[in-house]
């Protein structure tokens, strides 16, 4: 099946695998909006983590096609599902996110553990089969706090490179490498943009940065890598004109940069 891919903006890509079309992490709030991220660590230290966003999102909702699933792969960050994103996902007919999300968001919202596979078939007939992959929003000690994700592999018919896949936000760590054991990646989808609150946790960050990403990418065996999550928003540390410095020399130029709100093709 041929693919088409389109880049919104963060991390929301929206995928048309045969007709069938699928939506990543949907933010579609206008530049400007802002939020307050709340943690509360042990019942009595509060953390703010001020959420602002720097840009539109190259499409609105309401110019999306008729969804047949969104892959969310959190629910608790606004940067990966804010207002609009929410309104969005009570017109979908499937939400795949993670078990702890699927609870908070309720109505169509279906939990996908780690690699479970769950087969999405739209009303032509066309199949993806999407499977739940390892993602660690940070250091282990703080996910409780930080809260559960989940990264994506999307297979289809007739992929001749390999599966797609979508990080979700992460951390480089160990269960990682499972997921070049368990499938063969043609394009990987990579959450980058180094994200941090200097003022809050000092150096901690809780994305990948661009050389992680590209190790990443080696580590699952990735063809080709588009980079995504890397501007847009405050709290990204590394944006788009410094990823680019590393990525120009990294991962032998197999680094594809999506043009906003244009559909490219997707070889696979």
């Amino acid at each position: 099946m041929d693919c088409r891919i389109t880049y919104v903006g963060t991390a929301a890509f929206l995928l048309d695998i045969g007709g069938l079309q699928l939506l990543t992490d949907p933010v579609f709030d206008p530049a400007g909006s802002r939020e307050t991220l709340r943690l509360r660590l042990l019942g009595r230290i509060g953390l703010d983590f001020p959420l602002v966003k720097l840009t539109d999102p190259a499409l609105s909702a309401d110019e999306l096609p008729p969804l047949d699933a969104v892959l969310l792969s959190h629910d608790e960050h606004y940067d990966n599902l804010d207002r609009e994103g929410r309104a969005l996902l009570r017109r979908v007919p499937l939400t795949l996110t993670t078990p702890s999300g699927a609870k908070r968001l309720g109505g169509t919202a279906k939990a996908l553990r780690r690699w479970q596979s769950f087969e999405i078939t739209g009303g032509d007939g066309a199949s993806v089969r999407v499977t739940g992959v390892p993602a660690l929003h940070g250091p282990r000690l703080l996910t409780r706090y930080i809260g559960e994700v989940t990264g994506f592999v999307l297979e289809w018919e007739g992929q001749s490179e390999g599966a797609l896949y979508v990080s979700g936000d992460t951390i480089l760590f160990a269960d990682l490498a499972e997921i070049g054991r368990r499938f063969t990646i043609g394009t990987a989808i990579i959450h980058i943009g180094c994200g941090g609150f200097d003022d809050v946790t000092g150096p901690l960050r809780l994305s990948l940065s661009a050389t992680q990403g590209v190790r990443l990418a080696e580590l699952v065996g990735a063809k080709t890598l588009i980079p995504a999550h890397y501007d847009g928003w405050v709290h990204f540390t590394e944006p788009r004109r410094s990823a680019e410095q590393v990525l120009s020399g990294g991962f032998d130029g197999r680094v594809v940069w999506l043009k906003a709100g244009e559909p490219t093709p997707l070889e696979v």
